[in-house]
């Protein structure tokens, strides 16, 4: 491994920058061969870095609960402005307990990572997919119509049903997910909580119908709360998440 760059001396108060090159090093994120170490190019660059692994969970890469509900608060201003349809998926791994009691957490962090893999494949540019917490993942579609949710939440589910994951020499698991989606109010400003919550609610229908299934909520019989009413001229939901 190659020596860590030093910052160079300058007159001003020395910034300490150990802990953060640690990290970045940590995470694998390869700071810019800059000739001029501790110039203005370079402090970018660790900056850069800071804020790409503050935004992403450290064991799968995919975007960490912070950076969903940033996201969500953005995808929420959008939908009340221009009234696009917006889906959210919550995406639970059935039986995830069962695979760390069977074979370990270190096979279950290799179930995660392949599960992540699978639900990376299936976004667009545009979606968000992010690791909620534990086995919990969430999906944001941005412009996606009621007609076409059921079907994009099947292809993920099935993308991940089809996947297997190698934990030992000859040893592969196979792993499923139960999935629940709920479509933002159009031109109402919702809030994230209010959103999460009716795709919870899904969620939960799909393991009480026996798991491995994925239950959409539909936008004609969603009924706007009176919570959301009051919330239709508010302010920005960004504001929730600064």
């Amino acid at each position: 491994m190659s020596a860590r760059p030093q910052p160079a001396k300058t007159s001003a108060p020395s910034l300490r920058l150990d802990a953060a090159l640690q990290l970045l090093e940590q995470s694998g994120h390869a700071l810019p061969e800059l000739a001029e170490v501790g110039k203005q190019a370079w402090l970018q660059a660790v900056v850069d870095g800071l804020c790409e692994i503050s935004s992403r969970d450290a064991l799968t890469g995919l975007a960490n609960r912070r950076q969903f509900e940033l996201a969500l608060a953005r995808e929420i201003d959008r939908v009340a402005r221009a009234g696009e349809p917006a889906l959210v998926l919550m995406i639970d791994i059935d039986h995830f307990k069962k695979v760390n009691d069977t074979h370990g957490h270190p096979a279950g962090d290799l179930v995660l990572k392949a599960v992540a893999r699978a639900l990376h494949d299936c976004i667009r540019p545009m979606d968000t997919v992010a690791r909620f917490g534990g086995e919990e993942f969430a999906m944001i579609l941005p412009n996606c119509p009621p007609s076409f949710g059921q079907q994009v939440a099947e292809r993920v589910r099935t993308k991940v049903q089809g996947r297997s994951t190698t934990i030992a020499p000859g040893q592969e698991v196979s792993v499923t997910v139960s999935i629940g989606g709920a479509f933002a109010p159009q031109w109402v400003r919702s809030s994230a909580p209010l959103w999460i919550e009716r795709a919870d609610q899904q969620l939960y229908r799909a393991k009480s119908e026996g798991r491995n299934r994925a239950c959409l909520e539909q936008p004609t019989v969603s009924l706007v709360s009176a919570e959301e009413k009051s919330l239709l001229f508010g302010t920005s939901q960004l504001q929730d998440f600064e």
